[in-house]
């Protein structure tokens, strides 16, 4: 089996994007409105729900950019992966049962929808949308790399497509990603979760095994090289830091009740009840799956330090290299096949609430009303940010943890105030949600163009949210309150 290595996992990747072109003919079927397309009509149930809520925050983020980060700075990463169980805790507890009353009965279909409903300004709904666009380029972007990287890494192993670029790659994986999304819309994504998450909980113990594997004295020797050859990677705070690990700690563990395409899927659900089930299934897939993170990166580092690797020529090709060279054959094509099906349903949410954002929450917000035809527009926005985001992957230069972090960041930073606070506090303003999501976006683009260096390592997205936190807190209370809605009202004493 070991002499046709190459030929099972490019098999295992194969039948998968036929199953991705299927899938999306299938959904196309079901999706006759924009309700469909973006919400599936809010009729899922709770397993469809938590294994698409946990997957679709793993993904490429997890499967290519977490072990790359080990890679690349030890230990840093990880206070990004443990903290995110904290994160879905700390949503469900305090967002999930008003967003989802909200979206009953006010009918929404995106966070900017819930916005308007809590604080009835457009506004804090148009500048909720043009958040979650800016955010979506840098997360879709993350997704776009990191398949094109994995394809690349498979492709260039076999004789005829030795010197395939990653430009070529991009192309390939847009395309396949493009008629998957605009065909099946957000219910391709959700079904597509359904197999993809389980695959990822049973292939990442399976890797995590693998992984321990690898050398004879298990995890105990991999911490002794590292420690002998570059003490930093080991210790707690890695190679960036106690503070940088801190803030991504924060920044992680609050910044997920700001993540739109969590906020949606929050919507789907018949039931409010499901939430029991929801949660603890979501966290215990998430926390299976993202042992994977750490395991390969730690791996990674230690094969190269130990000089039985040589150096990888970026972070991002630590998982390929480690399933391409030390996983069994099959159990690397089940992998791929399942990094691909994570990729492409993250990327199809980001993708939809994105053109969401585009055909009816900035329309809403300029004209009073959305697009005449929404499901036509809906799926050409999905192109053109595809397209985008695409050009974004190819010419950003980062590694794909980097945008992933900065498209959670801005997320994070601009609606973790709005969301999380505003939905749990009645003196929450309109023009504390204003200017907090405008300072937040500020401060993260700023910092970015740029390339200014904060100190000490310190996230730009935990910063720009502790600072959006503190306006929004701030100007709330200087301000009269006002009176809510009723049925607002009603489910914030909820």
């Amino acid at each position: 089996m070991e002499a046709m290595r190459q030929e099972i996992i490019l098999g295992c990747v194969f039948i998968y994007l036929l199953l991705c072109i299927g899938v999306g003919l299938w959904a196309m079927r079901r999706t006759k409105s924009a309700g469909d397309f973006f919400v599936a009509g809010r009729g899922l149930g709770p397993v469809v729900i938590s294994l698409a809520v946990f997957s679709s925050t793993l993904s490429g983020f997890g499967f290519v950019g977490g072990p790359g980060l080990v890679y690349a700075t030890g230990l840093s990463s990880v206070w990004m992966a443990v903290c995110s169980a904290l994160g879905f805790a700390t949503g469900y507890y305090l967002i999930s049962k008003r967003i989802r009353m909200i979206a009953e009965v006010r009918d929404t279909m995106s966070m900017p929808d819930v916005v308007f409903a809590r604080y009835g300004s457009e506004t804090a709904r148009l500048l909720t949308a043009a958040t979650i666009i800016l955010g979506v380029l840098g997360y879709l972007a993350t997704q776009i790399l990191a398949m094109a990287l994995v394809l690349q890494s498979i492709l260039s192993a076999t004789d005829m497509l030795a010197d395939i670029s990653l430009l070529a790659c991009v192309v390939i994986s847009s395309a396949v990603l493009i008629f998957y999304c605009v065909t099946g819309g957000i219910i391709a994504s959700v079904y597509t979760d359904l197999v993809q998450g389980i695959v990822m909980i049973i292939s990442g113990a399976l890797v995590v095994i693998t992984a321990y594997s690898v050398f004879g004295g298990g995890f105990t020797e991999v911490s002794s090289i590292l420690l002998e050859k570059d003490g930093e990677d080991i210790m707690p705070f890695g190679t960036l830091g106690s503070m940088a690990s801190l803030s991504w700690y924060f920044l992680f563990g609050l910044g997920l009740a700001g993540q739109p395409h969590v906020a949606s899927k929050m919507m789907m659900n018949r039931k409010l009840s499901d939430n029991r089930v929801v949660l603890p299934m979501t966290i215990f897939g998430y926390v299976i799956a993202a042992m994977l993170w750490v395991s390969v990166g730690v791996v990674m580092r230690a094969l190269v330090l130990g000089d039985v690797a040589l150096p990888l020529g970026a972070p991002d090709e630590a998982a390929p290299a480690f399933l391409s060279t030390y996983a069994h054959p099959l159990l690397a094509g089940i992998v791929f096949a399942g990094l691909f099906a994570a990729i492409m349903s993250t990327a199809d949410s980001f993708l939809n609430i994105g053109a969401a954002a585009i055909i009816h929450d900035i329309p809403k917000a300029i004209r009073g009303k959305s697009l005449n035809n929404e499901l036509f527009w809906a799926r050409a926005s999905t192109v053109g940010l595809a397209v985008f985001a695409a050009a974004i992957a190819l010419y950003s230069g980062d590694l794909v943890a980097i945008l992933g972090a900065f498209g959670w960041g801005t997320f994070a930073a601009a609606l973790v105030p709005v969301i999380l606070i505003g939905l749990n506090w009645k003196q929450a303003s309109a023009k504390a949600a204003i200017v907090s999501i405008s300072i937040s976006l500020l401060i993260n683009f700023v910092i970015q163009l740029y390339g200014i260096k904060v100190p000490y390592g310190i996230s730009t997205g935990f910063l720009a949210m502790l600072t959006s936190m503190i306006l929004f807190i701030g100007i709330s209370l200087l301000e009269k309150p006002k009176k809510l809605p009723y049925d607002i009202d009603r489910i914030m004493d909820l």
